[in-house]
């Protein structure tokens, strides 16, 4: 135990007692005289701009005459306080000196509270002096400054500069509205408008009167570090945080996926045989994660909530970090404001800082939470912008002003991105990229080990959600099922409250996905009931050697007529639940047949159960395959550069196409010289006129191609056209998602005049699309043949 004096104890009571409350009142006044006095010096010294020092003083004091006559009444207060205090202290102070209590450091010997008072009111008052002086001196050199610069504080009428008036008038009556303006130096001047809107944003022109130092000459960059394949993950486990359930499943899934990261990053190396590659500095910000955002995934997590969002983010952070790239992810906003620089305020001021990030992945959440937060920075750095973006967004969405006034627009859409900055989950829009995740891959000892274990009357269904089984229609399919199959379900339960599913069902629970996996190993049927659409776990069933059986929605389901899409920027029409497993894979591994057609549905149940099938998995959803697109697009798309240009008029560029030899479609010429910077490289393109009532999607597909949103540009002229032996006997040029177009009725040629409404989605049985499409790699739909 600690000893404690008696002598300290009673100075402590002592001391407790002499604080009178009077006394607080007048510790109070000196104290509240001094923070007056520093708010009255930081007014003027903290309305600087980026770069002065902390303690510059600026010329412009508005305020010096009533800092000044504060300052002088405060003087004042402090000696009638003094006088009015002085009959009630002395009584007090008497009996203290009574007492023989020694005065404090500092004070004259035997000076009592009186003395006290008189001294804080003479320290006030000199160095209100001292403030008038330093006031008078800034007010003099103040308006010696205003009257050389009354004339060049007015908004000028620069032709280059058309919104600067309007700026400064909107700045005058709403500056206050955001603190950032006055971070920036903004104080209610005519002249701190305009060093704003020219030096901070761009509206006006630079002030011929500022004085800005001519920077000193630029060293020459340094050459750019050259990314580096990486395999050990342990540093990306450390960038992705904690705290999070879905964090948690995410470092999990990293782990358990390292050995086939470093696999695949052996085997892209070789492939790539040593070609330099730029390191890119990214941010990743997975908006949906945050608390701003709901976070409704992560208290999910754990009760069969969807895992595919989580699954796609956990290997995109490996991908990017495997290929050597330079890291930086949040999942707060707090976070997010830090390392972008943002300044204080509500989100109206650029950024402090040029964007230090190549590239900026995030989701759909993140990019509302960038645009509020950046200001017109957001418009500079978009470019850089990856969107992560389940289901797609079509370019009829993407573009506000068309989306407006034709009845597109919804709550996710409108963005004016580049539509291949919306990264997909699966390749079912090619108007957008195709990021997608990965699946872990069975090497042949597994392979051999699964085909061996397989229990071939047993179907496990898909879906984690008690909710799956309540819609009406499946007690049919469910007896036809069981009749032939042990049925198997993996339902989210509480102990005291089991889900309500089928007696015959041997429900798991919700199992971890080590343990999920040994169940599809042992299972022959992986089956769906129609929700949810377009998940990972199909190709995690086919890639451990289970047939996929799915239902064919007649009528297909869209935004149309179906809640799930309402309000989803796209209109995509879904013909079954997993359109990819059905297009790009199909039997024997995956069967889509007509769930309300009791025969077919007992068939293909019959006939999987006799089918011996090989543990498959399509090469785009495997590490290497994962990589191998990701460093392409990091390569090669560049959305920071202008559009291609449409601009109407007979001064368009003809195309550098030729007939086909059988008069179908239109070839990149062989002498014609390649498009610089175009990518996938123009010599993959096929063009191609659509029946009427056909989108280009469909058109290319039914040719085993698929269509290339970045080809239009090409295609956007009238000579297309009359290679294609179609004419013209007029042409427009419209804003129209469909264009460019040939109409037969009018024999009307119609061209885009949008760069940003390419599109290969859409249709219209008065129109024949003309189309431009490519080639694509086995298992590898997003790369052309040549393209790497």
């Amino acid at each position: 135990m600690i000893a404690v004096h008696p002598e300290g104890k009673i100075m402590v009571r002592r001391c407790l007692v002499t604080l009178r409350p009077f006394r607080l009142f007048v510790l109070g006044i000196g104290f509240f005289s001094l923070c007056f006095l520093m708010a009255s010096l930081g007014g003027q010294l903290s309305a600087r701009r980026p770069g002065d020092s902390p303690f510059t003083i600026r010329t412009e004091v508005p305020g010096a005459l009533e800092a000044r006559g504060a300052l002088r009444r405060m003087s004042e207060l402090l000696e009638l306080v003094a006088r009015r205090v002085d009959a009630l202290a002395r009584p007090e102070n008497g009996s203290e000196r009574h007492r023989g209590q020694p005065a404090p450091d500092g004070w004259p010997p035997g000076a009592g509270l009186m003395e006290r008072i008189q001294a804080i009111a003479q320290n006030v008052s000199d160095i209100a002096v001292k403030v008038d002086q330093i006031l008078r001196h800034s007010l003099i050199l103040h308006s010696k400054v205003s009257e050389g610069r009354r004339d060049q504080c007015e908004a000028p009428s620069d032709p280059q500069f058309p919104d600067c008036s309007g700026k400064v008038e909107w700045m005058r009556a709403r500056w206050t509205s955001d603190p950032c303006y006055a971070f920036f130096g903004v104080d209610g001047t005519e002249c701190s408008f305009l060093i704003y809107l020219s030096e901070v944003e761009w509206f006006c022109p630079p002030l011929p009167w500022r004085n800005r130092t001519a920077p000193p000459t630029a060293p020459q960059p340094l050459p750019k570090a050259q990314a580096v394949f990486r395999s050990n993950l342990s540093h990306l486990l450390e960038l992705m945080g904690s705290g999070k359930e879905s964090l948690i499943f995410m470092k999990k899934r990293t782990r358990r996926l390292a050995d086939q990261w470093a696999l695949a990053a052996q085997r892209l190396a070789r492939k790539l045989g040593g070609a330099q590659r730029d390191q890119k500095q990214i941010l990743v910000h997975i908006g949906f994660l945050t608390e701003e955002s709901g976070d409704v995934f992560s208290p999910r997590v754990l009760k069969g909530g969807p895992l595919g969002e989580m699954v796609q983010w956990a290997d995109i952070l490996a991908a990017l970090y495997v290929l050597g790239h330079g890291l930086r992810v949040t999942v707060s906003l707090k976070e997010l404001q830090s390392t972008l620089g943002v300044p204080p305020g509500r989100g109206s001021c650029p950024l402090t800082l040029p964007l230090p990030f190549d590239l900026i992945y995030t989701d759909y959440h993140g990019l509302q939470q960038m645009k509020q937060h950046m200001g017109l920075s957001f418009r500079e750095y978009r470019c850089r912008l990856r969107v992560i973006d389940t289901f797609g967004t079509e370019p009829a969405y993407n573009h506000e002003e068309y989306a407006t006034l034709h009845g597109y627009r919804t709550t996710w859409g409108y963005w004016n991105l580049r539509p291949q900055q919306f990264m997909t989950l699966f390749p079912h829009t090619p108007d957008n990229s195709f990021m997608g995740f990965v699946s872990e891959e069975l090497n042949q000892t597994e392979k051999q080990r699964v085909k061996a274990g397989k229990a071939h009357n047993m179907a496990v269904v898909y879906g984690k959600e008690a909710s799956i089984w309540k819609p009406q229609g499946k007690e049919k399919v469910l007896s036809i099922l069981s009749a032939h199959m042990e049925v198997h379900g993996t339902v989210f339960y509480e102990s005291q409250r089991p889900p309500e599913v089928p007696a015959f069902v041997k429900n798991h629970g919700l199992l971890p996905q080590p343990e999920f996996q040994q169940l599809l190993r042992k299972a022959k049927l992986f089956i769906g009931f129609g929700f949810p659409y377009e998940g990972p776990a199909p190709l995690e069933a086919i890639a451990n050697g289970c047939v996929f059986l799915q239902s064919r929605f007649s009528p297909p389901h869209s935004s149309l007529n179906h809640e799930f899409f309402r309000g989803k920027p796209t209109s995509r029409e879904v013909f079954s639940q997993h359109p990819y497993a059905e297009r790009f894979i199909g039997r024997p591994h995956v069967w889509t047949v007509d769930y309300n057609n009791s025969a077919e549905f007992e068939a293909a149940v019959k006939a999987i159960m006799r089918t011996q099938v090989e543990p498959y998995l399509p090469y785009e959803y495997t590490c290497e395959g994962m990589l191998e697109r990701i460093h392409a697009y990091i390569q090669h798309q560049d959305f920071c550069a202008a559009p291609a240009p449409a601009p109407p008029g007979a001064g368009a560029p003809k195309s550098p196409f030729v007939l086909a030899p059988n008069a179908t479609h239109l070839e990149w010429a062989r002498n014609a010289s390649l498009a610089p910077g175009a990518w996938p490289p123009a010599h993959s393109l096929r063009a191609w006129l659509a029946a009427a009532g056909r989108a280009c999607t469909d058109a290319c597909l039914d040719r085993g191609l698929v269509c290339e949103p970045s080809f239009f540009p090409f295609l956007n002229s009238q000579d297309a056209f009359q290679k294609l032996q179609v004419p013209c006997d007029s042409t427009e040029w419209e804003m129209n998602h469909l264009y460019p177009a040939f109409a037969q009725p009018g024999r009307e040629c119609l061209l885009q005049k949008e760069p940003l409404l390419f599109s290969c989605a859409g249709a219209s049985a008065k129109l024949r699309r003309l189309c431009p499409c490519r080639d694509f790699r086995r298992g590898q739909v997003a790369l052309c043949r040549a393209c790497l």
